[in-house]
């Protein structure tokens, strides 16, 4: 039997391919198609950040009821993840992603309109919504299409959605620092949008597993295991956004005005790790894949906390990214190989299993730095990902 540390591919860890409607595109365009269903979600969050100013002034928000409003995007999406598998199961991946894409495009510039906080949070909630439903059916997407071409693709396809991101945001910063109004900037970025999901969206994936799949199932064995990694990484990563600048600012003294330059690295440090990741995965096996990166990334973590200076600390950033970059991709590919659930089932709780940690675990972060230091946080950070080697113990059976 081929080890489960193989990334996709025949063997007795191949999921038979599920019923599908007739795909009329090569393997090849397929590939790039799931790229670019990476890159359009990444792009339209990260199209979202900048006009966040603007939509709250428009709205007559405070910073408070911002907090409050900015929780129905979250809301949106982890409703939305689970039933997302479903319907694709009964569906087709191809039609929801198109769906969650029109619904993002829509909501996009009705985000600067919004005239107060319940129409403002109404249309978060099915922005995120549409988020949700894409982050998770592209994962499936990839997932069969990685199964197919028989070697690791998954990171190549994660580090779309980081490309996506940086270039929404550097497009919607540019386009609104040269003066143009918020919403003619959202046009603009939905124009893009549209253009490209009209190229891929012939190419992507109809296959339909199961009429009779149910809308929600809890993750049970492996399923949980590899929902619990992802839980810790994303709250890693969102623990870099939300607190590296504080950390920066508090605990090594850096100008606040220049403390974001963490993340930076954070970021582009991941990005080209991911580009680089699929051979990683193909040369090393998944699971030492994984063990290596968390291994990295506790080492990152400690010299962020233990260097002396703040410029010697975004050695710590990097040596974060790098470790973190493959092992989210990994345990997608996991999931689409266990037997434990279907993977209709198995990806949605993946999915939202992972993106609960993006939403809880700043704040848990934030309580624990409350009660002891922000130093004494992010070591307790870096030991949550170290344990992560310990879990390929289990998930290699």
């Amino acid at each position: 039997m081929r080890r489960a540390g193989a990334a996709g591919g025949s063997g007795d860890n191949a999921r038979p391919l599920p019923t599908s409607i007739a795909v009329p595109s090569s393997p090849r365009a397929q590939q790039h198609a799931t790229r670019a269903a990476f890159f359009l979600p990444g792009f339209a969050i990260s199209a979202w950040a900048p006009i966040v100013p603007f939509a709250k002034a428009r709205a007559g928000l405070d910073e408070a009821m911002l907090g409050m409003v900015l929780l129905c995007l979250g809301a949106g999406s982890l409703l939305a993840m689970p039933m997302a598998g479903a319907l694709a199961a009964r569906q087709g991946s191809r039609r929801v992603m198109a769906l969650a894409m029109l619904l993002i495009s829509a909501t996009l510039p009705a985000l600067v309109l919004a005239p107060d906080a319940v129409t403002l949070g109404a249309v978060l909630f099915v922005f995120g919504a549409a988020m949700g439903a894409m982050d998770c059916t592209m994962n499936i997407q990839a997932v069969v299409v990685e199964r197919e071409s028989g070697r690791a693709l998954m990171s190549g396809f994660h580090a779309f959605y980081s490309i996506g991101c940086f270039v929404g945001a550097a497009a919607m910063t540019t386009l609104l620092s040269a003066g143009s109004p918020p919403v003619a900037a959202c046009v603009a970025a939905v124009a893009t949008m549209l253009v490209l999901l009209g190229t891929a969206v012939r190419h992507w994936r109809g296959d339909r597993v199961d009429a009779d799949a149910p809308a929600f199932a809890w993750p049970r064995g492996i399923v949980l295991l590899i929902g619990a990694v992802c839980f810790v990484m994303f709250l890693a990563e969102g623990a870099m956004l939300d607190w590296g600048a504080v950390f920066l600012d508090q605990a090594k003294g850096m100008d606040p005005a220049r403390a974001g330059v963490g993340y930076v690295a954070f970021a582009l440090a991941m990005t080209v790790a991911r580009l680089s990741g699929d051979r990683v995965v193909q040369a090393m096996g998944a699971m030492r894949t994984v063990v290596a990166g968390a291994t990295v990334a506790f080492a990152g973590f400690a010299i962020l906390v233990l260097a002396p200076t703040a410029a010697a600390s975004l050695a710590g950033f990097v040596m974060v990214g790098v470790g973190c970059a493959n092992i989210v991709p990994v345990m997608f590919s996991l999931a689409g190989r266990q037997r434990a659930m279907p993977e209709s089932l198995a990806i949605p709780a993946v999915t939202t299993l992972g993106y609960a940690g993006v939403l809880v675990g700043p704040a848990l972060l934030g309580f624990l730095a409350q009660a002891t230091s922000l130093v004494v946080a992010f070591w307790c950070l870096g030991l949550a990902v170290l344990s992560v080697s310990l879990a390929t113990r289990w998930l290699l059976r």
